[in-house]
């Protein structure tokens, strides 16, 4: 039987919020219901609630006011602008510097089945590819992986080019809303192959990153695993601290 991923119950109700207040359900200005009417609709614990209450105002949707509740302030201009890292895997259009390695149907790698919420094993359409950057050499190694049923009426299985980019690609064909990516990272040493193409010696450390990209629901519809050689990247985030 396939693996059911649920989204932690705090994502949900920041979902649900974010939706209501989006679709003018909790117009700016509002009050938000307390947190006993959300223990009740959610059928969630005090400490989930008010996780998730603290998130939603630590983005900028809502705000607390001492002694009379949660107001909403609105969809935040950064919720759009918020980008955390870029892969060229993922959303460059295929052009020069792109090679295309593998595209077809295989069966699910263990990493790609806990990214997507599968059975090990399980068909999945794969799209592997290089991305070379002038004057630095490969800088991705990366492997997209769909259900089936996604890929089906897509190009993601062809050996041709995909000009506008893999989520675009799936995006347009599809008509799904890719909304979120919970993303893992890790280092390892490559193995023969992997060193091969990335050019770089069997000793060098590479970083594994996997990421599910999900729906609004957190239902993972698309998994990516990527190798980036570590002389050749610079992780850098930037969060609050309150």
């Amino acid at each position: 039987m396939p693996i059911e991923v649920a989204p932690p119950k705090y994502v949900v109700i920041v979902n649900a919020v974010q939706q209501r207040i989006e679709d003018g359900t909790y117009p700016p200005g509002s009050m938000l219901p307390s947190e006993t009417e959300l223990i009740r609709e959610f059928g969630a614990s005090r400490p989930v609630v008010v996780r998730a209450l603290d998130l939603l105002r630590q983005d900028g949707w809502i705000e607390s006011r001492q002694g009379k509740g949660r107001f909403v302030i609105g969809r935040p201009v950064r919720a759009d602008q918020r980008r955390e890292r870029r892969y060229a895997v993922l959303e460059d259009e295929e052009r020069a510097g792109s090679t295309l390695l593998v595209a077809g149907e295989l069966p699910a790698p263990p990493r790609a089945a806990v990214a997507l919420g599968i059975e090990p094993g399980t068909s999945v359409v794969a799209r592997r590819r290089l991305i070379t950057m002038d004057g630095l050499g490969p800088v991705e190694l990366g492997t997209a992986f769909l259900p089936v049923d996604l890929a089906d009426g897509t190009r993601v299985g062809d050996a041709g080019v995909l000009a506008e980019g893999l989520l675009r690609h799936v995006a347009s064909r599809k008509r799904v809303r890719f909304d979120h990516v919970s993303e893992r990272i890790s280092a390892r040493l490559p193995d023969v192959d992997e060193a091969r193409l990335l050019e770089i010696g069997e000793k060098d450390a590479v970083l594994t990153v996997l990421l599910s990209v999900c729906d609004r629901s957190g239902k993972p519809l698309l998994a990516v695993d990527l190798l980036l050689p570590a002389p050749r990247h610079d992780l850098e985030d930037v969060y609050p601290l309150d």
